[in-house]
């Protein structure tokens, strides 16, 4: 399969919600969805970092950085850590690093730049917060859907058997 979403809104439509952005797909999996883990934080990606380090088998990590690019809030280290735990895929709603290695790393990423300056550490930012991102609001447990064609929302598992 090369895409998900256009048969899943063909099929689940109301049970929809795009999150529309200028997202861009990084990551080696152009498609990858999960149970909604959240991180809320400003240029820090220190809760990024210790989050992406536990287990993740079925979720997703969405990141609402605010839609700022000025510093990368996800880099290679981190996205192999990730990649390790077995999380699903990364979405940052801001910048991240080491786009070409990223690349490489068989994890679903998107996010809106690429940006080379890594962020300051100073342990600041929420954990499994509600987060409201380009007007859709995303709470932890929902669940999100994501390829090259965008991203998009849903409260709860969507049967997938459906669309083959």
């Amino acid at each position: 399969m090369l895409d998900l979403l256009p048969d899943l809104f063909d099929h689940y439509e109301n049970k929809l919600t795009l999150v529309q952005s200028n997202w861009n797909s990084y990551g080696g999996k152009t498609i990858f969805y999960g149970e909604v883990v959240t991180v809320k934080c400003f240029e820090d990606n220190s809760k990024v970092k210790s989050v992406l380090a536990t287990p993740g088998k079925g979720k997703v990590l969405v990141v609402d950085g605010g839609g700022v690019c000025r510093r990368a809030l996800l880099g290679d280290m981190i996205a192999e850590s990730a990649f390790n735990n077995e999380w699903e895929g990364i979405i940052i709603y801001g910048a991240i690093r080491d786009a070409g290695t990223i690349a490489t790393i068989d994890i679903g990423v998107q996010a809106l730049a690429t940006n080379p300056i890594k962020t300051e550490k100073k342990d600041v930012g929420l954990i499994d917060v509600a987060i409201n991102i380009a007007g859709v609001d995303i709470k932890p447990k929902m669940m999100i859907y994501a390829d090259i064609n965008g991203i998009a929302i849903a409260e709860k598992p969507l049967d997938l058997t459906v669309l083959s």
